[in-house]
């Protein structure tokens, strides 16, 4: 049986470029129009001639740029001479000449990933102020180590048209990890990408690949690279012999292949299969037909047959010997294959490799595993399911999930983390994610943390509104901070903690006693469903200092307070943590003064007589002038003069008291508003 690649032989670029040189004949291209010496061949026999430089076009003569395209100063020679051509640029090459061209004339670096001799390099490249061509990562290395390129060098990456997807996508991963400044542009050919993916697949059925096209060819080349079974590379049928035994035969071809060859090819190839057929089988053949036939990349199911320290064998029900070396049944290198499995287990598998000389056969678990996770994790960016993974690595733009072996990336945008927090924060934690791109020809996958977290917090904060109210207590995280209070999340919504409702002490602002992250007690004292906002307290009453300074202390005891704000008909004084207490002017001193300060400075501990204690509205009166000398102690053996002198001040005291009576009431009020608890904000929400 013979099956052939779709779409195999000229792609669009190369078919246009042959059209245009046809109908254009005679006319001349300088070097090959394509790859393919027979196909140059016939077109020269159309009149499509063949030169190296413009000095060898005749006069008169009609030049076509072929299909690689040609750098800016051939354009400007054709220009200058007044000589008539016609472009067959492929159309995706031209597009790679404008990208390098625009990004060049912004300063950026070209790194230009292909074959340095090939024509479609050379064309790109000229179109670059600055260039440099590589084809592997061993390369870029060398870029980065010998300074030629640093991590933070502005440059933009393009691949040729018919490089290996698979290479180019080592070398994307690289610079993304490495390179902060970096523009990768994805420009392989989508042609040539489907071809190549068709020729990997269709190689691991066929008992042998027949790729015809020119060996000159990059192509072709790659095409070969992909096969998984036997290569015969052919340029025409002259030549080609099968081996025996073939059931299945593949066949695929390079851009510059051109369907006439292609059709020699299989018609050969069905004649030499019904010669084989028609011959009388061997005894070997006939008993190889009774085995199964083994292919690299199959999936196959067998017995366990032997265990020893570094492999399992397999029975497989063919004439090869199977074995699983020990990495690549598990990743743990010392893991002791007998805990594992056990002779006469059944073991589905994945052929990595087909020795018939030899007589044996490579299998894996693991890549069978992984086969398995990259269709489960495309079926679930279809179905939308959430996934599991391990956060592995932090890059520039993001982190990397392991999910059943698969590598997804989330970008920073994606993670659910603030601006500010470091995504290390990440690293080695368990993560519940959804697939959003999926590329299985660049083995790209990319996913998203903050959707699924998003839609656990939805469903969380619908709980929340369900069951909340005031009283209830909660273990929540402060999420943010304002100069008014501190956010915090209850468990899918925020609530408002106001600064009064934050410590039984004075705060002058959040960040005094918390931080963004810190896990806080909180409960419920106030809820709004219309505005959607609660607020929230994290005073515990048993804390309350006032409750605990009326249970220890009562009028006439003596105490020590600390001076903490000075007024201008007083002193307020902290007598225990969170209980002030105010001295009035008048009590400060046993002398008239102007004001507290001409006695006492914001700092000073004094030893205070409570005077009275105001339950109701919870105020203290202190006095300093209680503890001073009395006055009767301070008239004995005093003379008659220094009596009447103490008489007149004993009347300029009394009537200072009478002032300060007319004066009460304003120092009431002014205590008043100093003392009041600040009220908290009951429209606390969600932030």
């Amino acid at each position: 049986m013979i099956e052939v690649v779709a779409d195999a032989g000229y792609c669009y670029g190369v078919a246009r470029a042959v059209r245009m040189a046809e109908e254009a004949a005679p006319c001349y291209t300088i070097g090959p129009l394509i790859h393919n010496r027979r196909a140059v061949a016939g077109l020269e026999a159309a009149g499509v001639r063949v030169i190296q430089s413009l000095d060898e076009l005749p006069k008169g003569g009609k030049l076509i740029i072929r299909s690689h395209g040609a750098p800016p100063e051939l354009y400007s020679e054709l220009e200058r001479r007044g000589i008539a051509y016609a472009d067959a640029t492929c159309p995706d090459v031209r597009r790679i000449h404008e990208l390098v061209l625009s990004h060049s004339k912004e300063g950026r670096l070209i790194l230009l990933f292909g074959d340095p001799g090939h024509p479609e390099v050379k064309a790109t490249a000229a179109w670059c102020r600055e260039c440099i061509v590589f084809s592997s990562v061993e390369e870029l290395k060398a870029l980065l180590g010998d300074g030629r390129l640093t991590v933070e060098t502005p440059l933009t990456v393009v691949a040729q048209t018919t490089s290996q997807p698979g290479v180019y996508e080592n070398c994307y991963d690289f610079l993304k990890k490495e390179c902060t400044n970096g523009k990768i542009l994805d420009t392989i050919c989508g042609t040539t990408i489907q071809r190549q993916l068709r020729t990997a697949e269709l190689s691991r059925r066929a008992d042998v690949m027949v790729v015809v096209g020119d060996r000159a060819s990059a192509n072709t080349r790659h095409l070969a690279s992909v096969c998984e079974c036997p290569v015969l590379l052919t340029e025409g049928k002259e030549g080609l012999a099968l081996p025996a035994g073939v059931r299945l035969a593949g066949v695929t071809a390079g851009a510059s292949t051109p369907s006439a060859i292609i059709e020699e090819v299989v018609s050969q190839m069905s004649e030499d299969l019904k010669n084989e057929m028609s011959a009388e089988p061997t005894f070997e053949e006939m008993l190889d037909s009774t085995l199964r036939p083994l292919h690299t990349g199959d999936k196959v199911t067998g017995v366990i047959t032997g265990v020893s320290p570094t492999e399992i064998q397999v029975d497989l029900g063919s004439k090869h010997a199977a074995y699983i070396p020990l990495n690549e049944l598990t990743d743990d290198p010392a893991a002791d294959l007998s805990e594992l499995v056990k002779i006469g287990d059944e073991i589905e598998t994945y052929i990595m490799r087909v020795n018939d000389v030899e007589g044996t056969v490579m299998l894996s678990k693991r890549r069978l595993d992984t086969v398995k996770s990259w269709e489960d994790v495309e079926a679930a960016q279809d179905t939308r399911a959430i996934l599991e993974g391990i956060v592995v690595e932090e890059n520039k733009g993001g982190v990397v999930v392991s999910v059943r072996g698969v590598r997804v990336f989330v970008p920073a945008s994606q993670t659910g983390l603030p601006r500010d927090e470091p995504m290390s924060a990440l690293l080695k934690t368990k993560v519940r994610l959804r697939v959003t791109e999926f590329h299985r020809s660049k083995r790209r996958v990319v996913g998203s943390i903050r959707s699924v977290s998003q839609e656990d917090r939805r469903a969380k904060a619908e709980a929340v509104w369900e069951n909340v109210e005031a009283g209830k207590r909660y273990n929540g995280t402060v999420k943010s901070l304002t100069a008014y209070g501190a956010f915090v999340d209850i468990g899918g919504v925020d609530g408002l903690v106001h600064l009064s409702e934050l410590s039984w002490k004075r705060l002058n602002s959040p960040a005094d006693m918390l931080k963004v992250g810190d896990p806080l007690d909180v409960t419920v004292i106030g809820v709004d469903r219309e505005k959607q906002r609660i607020s929230l307290s994290h005073r515990k009453p048993e804390d309350n200092p006032w409750m605990k300074f009326v249970d220890t202390h009562k009028v006439g005891d003596v105490v020590k307070a600390k001076v903490n704000k000075l007024m201008p008909f007083g002193a307020f004084a902290e007598v225990m943590p969170g209980v002030d207490g105010l001295i009035h002017i008048s009590q400060i001193t046993d002398r008239r003064i102007g004001k507290p300060s001409e006695a006492v400075s914001e700092g000073d501990t004094l030893e205070v007589k409570i005077t009275d204690i105001d339950l109701i509205r919870k105020k203290i009166s202190l006095s300093a002038r209680a503890l001073m000398e009395s006055e009767p102690e301070a008239q004995i053996n005093q003379g008659p003069d220094e009596i009447v002198a103490i008489a007149d001040e004993t009347q300029t005291v009394v009537a200072a008291e009478l002032d300060i009576a007319d004066e009460e009431p304003e120092a009431e009020a002014a205590v008043a508003e100093e003392k009041a608890p600040e009220t908290p904000d009951d429209s606390a929400g969600e932030e």
